[in-house]
């Protein structure tokens, strides 16, 4: 059986027991302390500590790997990392299965995360934007225009707004299309329609605005203030290549390795579910953004047809049953699925990584099992 990298927050029920423990013995040793007076201390203690918010309710919410190992060897999904936010702090990182050179996977498994990438550059957009360094309603045909819209007159409309929410008009890859060539499927900012070309074409205006590239700028505005210190977008010599997570099928077969060396502002970032909980926990705190763009990132943008709404940079789950909503996002590339759900108003999240075709799969179990809402959210995003 597979085993785990795993670390843990202080159980608060350890925390009382302990506590009971150490009280009772100290009256066992027949100190002069008056009885009643230690019960009701005691009393008063174990009070405080049921009813102190810093604790979660589930103060372990994965004690045991048994589930996730049986879900896994069911869709041959060889990894899965896990990082569980409360209270925005990371509470729990759980690694479980392998990799090529490491058995157990260590907490520093590397993933390609794939459309998780997106809400890395939509935040940093945001933060240029906090800082009046960046239009969101500034036409992007100011700094770059592609060759392929050079005579299309939707390109003068389209703005940062329209690619953070998807409603850039572009498809989700040039290449798809029969054509290969990048064209407007409809005016920006009258549909919905997920494009990753959308998010390539932000890349390269804000790299001709700034004069740097995107991998530098994402840099020095979110990795590096965040702490994000083993995140990359391509492959270089800092990388440690025993430490990634290649990809598998549905049947368990190893992909072609693969490598690339380029960034790419819709996907393929590299990094650790430790990283991308840093990341998380600056949304959830909200001194990330200015508090009028934090806002604006919540607001609605497009809806769907499933009645969930796009934001800045992320779907949105409104009036959940508890009160709150969530923000979400998802990344599949071929032997690899992503997901990130979060719940701002009580400041949780959990993000989870795979290496798997299947891994999709093996989220939403994981979801639906230890995640507050988990099934709620999930019958609302069908």
């Amino acid at each position: 059986m597979a085993s785990c990298g795993e670390r843990k927050a202080m159980n608060p029920q350890h925390m009382q027991h302990l506590f009971v423990t150490i009280v009772f013995g100290i009256k066992s040793m027949k100190m002069k302390i008056h009885s009643k007076k230690v019960i009701l201390f005691v009393t008063g203690m174990l009070t405080l500590f049921a009813i102190l918010p810093a604790f979660s309710t589930k103060p372990f919410p994965i004690s045991s790997n048994d589930s996730i190992l049986n879900w896994m060897k069911n869709e041959n999904v060889p990894t899965v990392g896990i990082c569980i936010i409360e209270d925005a702090k990371i509470q729990q990182i759980k690694m479980i299965g392998n990799i090529e050179y490491h058995s157990p996977a260590p907490e520093n498994t590397l993933f390609n995360i794939a459309s998780l990438t997106k809400p890395l550059i939509s935040m940093t957009t945001l933060k240029l934007v906090s800082d009046g360094q960046w239009q969101l309603d500034e036409p992007l045909c100011h700094y770059w225009t592609d060759p392929d819209v050079v005579n299309d007159t939707l390109n003068r409309k389209l703005t940062t707004r329209h690619v953070l929410s998807h409603q850039s008009g572009l498809p989700n890859w040039r290449g798809h299309e029969p054509n290969g060539k990048l064209s407007f499927a409809f005016e920006p900012g009258t549909q919905w329609k997920y494009s990753g070309e959308g998010f390539e074409y932000l890349r390269k205006a804000l790299e001709v605005k700034f004069n740097t590239p995107i991998e530098r700028l994402v840099d020095s505005l979110l990795f590096k203030p965040l702490g994000m210190n083993n995140t990359r977008f391509y492959w270089d010599n800092t990388v440690d290549s025993t430490l990634y997570a290649d990809r598998y099928d549905t049947e368990g077969k190893l992909y072609a390795k693969e490598k690339w060396y380029s960034a790419n502002a819709s996907n393929l970032v590299l990094t650790t579910v430790e990283d991308y909980g840093k990341f998380v926990i600056a949304i959830l705190k909200g001194n990330y953004l200015s508090p009028e763009v934090q806002n604006e990132m919540i607001q609605k943008q497009a809806l769907l047809n499933n009645g969930n709404e796009v934001g800045l940079g992320w779907f949105l789950i409104k009036n959940l049953s508890n009160g709150g909503y969530a923000l979400y996002h998802s990344g599949s590339n071929r032997g690899q699925n992503t997901k990130i759900f979060l719940l701002p108003k009580s400041k949780k999240g959990i993000i989870i990584f795979t290496n798997g075709e299947n891994g999709n799969k093996v989220c939403e179990k994981i979801i639906s099992e230890y995640f507050d809402s988990g099934k709620e959210i999930l019958n609302r995003i069908k």
